[in-house]
């Protein structure tokens, strides 16, 4: 049974963007005045009286132009049309019924989709009188909302209810990993969702900065669901000019705190820019499962020596991910990728691993005994215990006589014992120290 799915179209600048946000309940899609903010299909869950379904935001349709940016826009939303259950159509109240209205009419008649109008900006609670030239786009009746204040959003709720058909998935969704695409612009974060999804639901071009919200798509692998999260490419600070670009940029870490994985991409022909440093720092400093992606791959002359040695340096660049498996692939030849989701398993398993208190103090007492515990004028560290606080990531808290006895090469140690005993590659560990009855 699939879940319903409702598509938000319209041409640019209508308040598509902010009723998304208003019926999700959170600011996900940009809101700008800026016609062409919103440029792939974002996909979110929208829940109204313990019912759910999947709303589409789409970026502003412009029929009739050859510029190379509005018609990926349009494939993208022919694309939301095809794979909807119903269509949101939205238009400016304010501006009444334009030719690109009329255009975009035209074209949601041909789909043969339900289709419901929706004429945003209406911002009093007396609706003036000419919005109903709106009629003769042909659809009724006419669902007079205001996106920026909040009118009608219940009945137009209500209606998209009736509309959705019967037989759809309107049940709450169980909890799924999710694996943020992280990386600098033009790296190949959109491609490689693509591919993994078998289809082109982000924008692909050449042009760096294309995406510039992070988008949500659902994948199933071995009959288990996961959600990948394509971001938009953090630039370097002096290179962000615009409040569209700080958003972006908001948008990106905040992706990163809600995945449970993040997949750092790494374009081979530059190596580890300090750039991919600062956005591989801060999802490790999240706790996030880490992996990274070496695309590009087939561009690069080899020998025998040269993956060994590209690993070398990203280890040397990176050398707080030491835990992170290291993956070389070619997005364009599909050379490996399908490496990267047995490797996704294998990471979120080790995110959620939990060991029992016994086990851990073998291995605190089988360390001590190896490499005793330091002491800081004449006062010596006394380990009493160790135990798992936490997973994602796993969290472990050390009980001893004074936390400030505790050197943190010495905690370093007991953290390479643990992965030593269990490896958990992939997962940063954390490592707490408490002072025993503190």
């Amino acid at each position: 049974m699939n879940r319903a799915a409702v598509a938000v179209v319209g041409r640019p600048n209508v308040g598509k963007s902010t009723l998304f946000n208003k019926l999700v309940r959170q600011r996900v899609a940009i809101t700008e005045d800026t016609p062409g903010v919103t440029r792939d299909r974002l996909y979110q869950e929208v829940e109204w009286q313990n019912r759910y379904f999947t709303l589409i935001d789409t970026g502003g349709l412009e029929i009739g132009t050859d510029q190379s940016m509005a018609v990926e826009i349009k494939k993208q939303v022919e694309i939301a049309i095809e794979t909807a259950d119903l269509i949101l159509f939205v238009v400016d109240g304010k501006d009444g019924v334009t030719g690109q209205d009329e255009e975009i009419a035209q074209m949601l008649r041909v789909s043969k989709k339900p289709v419901l109008l929706v004429v945003n900006k209406i911002d009093s609670h007396k609706t003036p009188t000419d919005v109903y030239e709106f009629y003769t786009l042909g659809f009724e009746p006419l669902h007079i909302v205001s996106a920026e204040q909040g009118f009608g959003l219940g009945d137009l709720l209500d209606a998209i209810f009736c509309e959705i058909p019967a037989e759809a998935d309107t049940g709450l969704l169980e909890d799924i990993v999710r694996i943020a695409f992280i990386g600098k612009p033009n790296v190949g974060k959109s491609s490689i969702v693509n591919r993994l999804l078998g289809e082109e639901r982000m924008i692909v071009t050449d042009i760096a900065g294309t995406t510039r919200d992070s988008i949500d798509s659902k994948v199933w692998y071995e009959d288990e669901p996961y959600i990948l999260i394509d971001t938009a490419g953090l630039r370097r600070k002096r290179y962000i000019d615009e409040k569209l670009e700080r958003y972006s940029v908001i948008r990106t870490l905040r992706s990163v705190d809600r995945s449970d994985i993040c997949v750092i991409m790494i374009d081979a022909k530059e190596g580890v820019t300090e750039q991919d440093s600062k956005i591989a720092g801060y999802a490790h400093d999240q706790g996030k499962g880490m992996i990274i992606l070496v695309n590009k791959w087939d561009l690069i002359e080899k020998d025998t020596q040269t993956a060994r040695k590209f690993e070398k340096e990203i280890r040397e660049e990176l050398p707080f991910l030491s835990y992170a498996p290291i993956l070389f692939v070619s997005v364009r030849t599909g050379q490996r990728i399908q490496r990267l989701f047995p490797l996704i398993q294998t990471v979120y398993n080790n995110y959620q691993m939990r060991i029992s208190t016994g086990v851990l103090n073998e291995i605190v007492n089988d360390a001590i005994l190896y490499n005793p515990p330091p002491t800081d004028k004449g006062e010596r560290l006394k380990i009493y215990y160790m135990t798992q606080a936490g997973v994602a990531p796993p969290t472990f808290v050390l009980f001893v006589n004074k936390a400030d006895l505790m050197h943190f090469s010495y905690l370093r140690y007991l953290e390479n014992q643990v992965r030593n005993r269990f490896g958990f590659e992939g997962v940063p560990l954390r490592m707490e120290v408490r002072a025993k009855g503190s």
